[in-house]
């Protein structure tokens, strides 16, 4: 039997404990997700890993944005990377390309060795590559276990014929992850279509403040928010549970 994996990309401890109830197999811990995702503060992290029984990724990305970074980002996500195993994190969530579009190799060796022995996920800067195919044979050759994509399209659905060429390519050397767009009507499609074996989504929903009193003048300053949402979670769970049999 197929075994699939759900990682739940997770904007808040609310949202990994949300997302650990409804069965998520893995967090992956980030903020502004609204931007592509950039790193959580420490508070977060640290009180995340407390509170989680299931294993816990940190995104590594210190603004939205490209993913061509200068020297003193490099500095930030290094103190990133040794905060996660400091407080216990299972992993972290790198990537970086140089001025031409291609896997900066410099740059994520060093974010590799600074993460040690903890896990490593290539993010969806492989999604901005100027040659998917061989950005793929260099994340391989980093020692990366897996990599995020949506196939370079805007969602896994549309790009699920593209993520089937990249697990045929890889073979068995790194997982393939599907993200990007996906909920419980169409992740058991892009499982049969791209070949997949794990996801990865932020199965959210909007949370309604408490606070009555709204001045609708503000601009920028929402008082709802998008938090992972349990029943979503567990819909999709149920779905790749569906597909398993």
């Amino acid at each position: 039997m197929t075994t699939f994996v759900l990682e739940i990309a997770a904007n808040s401890l609310g949202s990994a404990l949300a997302a650990q109830e409804g069965g998520a197999d893995r967090i992956e811990l980030c903020d502004n997700l609204g931007d592509g995702g950039t790193t959580p503060s420490y508070g977060t992290l640290a009180i995340t890993r407390d509170r989680l029984r299931i294993p816990l990724y940190v995104l590594i990305r210190p603004r939205s944005g490209d993913f061509c970074y200068d020297a003193g980002e490099m500095d930030v996500m290094l103190r990133d990377i040794h905060t996660c195993a400091k407080v216990g994190c299972d992993g972290v969530v790198i990537g970086a390309l140089d001025g031409q579009g291609d896997v900066d190799e410099t740059v994520c060796r060093e974010l590799i060795a600074a993460a040690g022995q903890l896990g490593v996920t290539f993010h969806r800067a492989f999604d901005a590559a100027r040659d998917q195919a061989r950005a793929l044979d260099t994340i391989i050759g980093l020692g990366c276990e897996r990599v995020l994509t949506s196939g370079g399209e805007a969602n896994a659905l549309a790009g699920a014929e593209r993520i089937a060429g990249f697990v045929k390519q890889a073979d068995s050397r790194l997982h393939i992850m599907a993200g990007v767009g996906l909920d419980a009507r169409n992740i058991r499609e892009v499982a049969v279509c791209s070949s997949a074996r794990e996801f990865h989504g932020s199965a959210s929903a909007m949370r309604r403040s408490l606070i009555a009193h709204r001045n609708d003048r503000l601009t920028g300053l929402d008082v709802d928010w998008r938090q992972t949402d349990t029943d979503i979670v567990r819909s999709m769970v149920n779905a790749l549970r569906f597909q398993e049999d």
